[in-house]
């Protein structure tokens, strides 16, 4: 490893929050018919680099937070080629919508978790991660992230094809 295992996990959490970021606010834009492609440029960067990052503590078996990383690393190129291959045409405009909201929602399960787990006041509520203050937290992102979507593929599906 180039850097400390602190100083790892910092550049990581870092890329992380900046990547909830930049997808929230692309995603928004997407809501309101608007492509915020320099936003775009930065979600991709940072989402790309977290999830390759998460690949690069130390670790003897496989966890869930791996798996969420494969399922993210396996959007992410298809949202890429969406932006800058195929230019949003047909499909494809869905597909980079839906797909922003998916890749930034599994930074953020993973967020959650590790605020569970991190936190005091959240580790006493849920310690196992089993309990219901963690159950009901991850169903109300995942309930939001699922009207972010709907909300982003319907407000772009609805923009003019040069809206930038």
């Amino acid at each position: 490893m180039i850097f400390s295992l602190p100083t790892f996990t910092l550049i990581h959490v870092l890329l992380s929050v900046v990547g909830i970021v930049t997808g929230l606010v692309v995603a928004g834009g997407l809501a309101g018919g608007r492509r915020l492609d320099r936003w775009a440029v930065l979600f991709l960067v940072t989402t790309v680099a977290t999830s390759a990052t998460g690949f690069g503590f130390p670790f003897v078996t496989f966890l869930p937070s791996h798996a969420v990383g494969i399922v993210s690393l396996v959007i992410l190129p298809v949202v890429i080629v969406a932006h800058y291959v195929k230019h949003f045409a047909g499909p494809w405009r869905r597909i980079y919508a839906v797909g922003v909201v998916l890749a930034t929602y599994l930074n953020t399960f993973v967020l959650v978790v590790q605020l569970f787990r991190r936190l005091p006041a959240l580790l006493v509520a849920a310690p196992t991660q089993s309990e219901p203050p963690f159950a009901i937290t991850q169903a109300l992102v995942l309930a939001l992230f699922i009207w972010l979507a709907v909300a982003a593929d319907k407000g772009f599906r609805a923009a003019p094809a040069g809206a930038a």
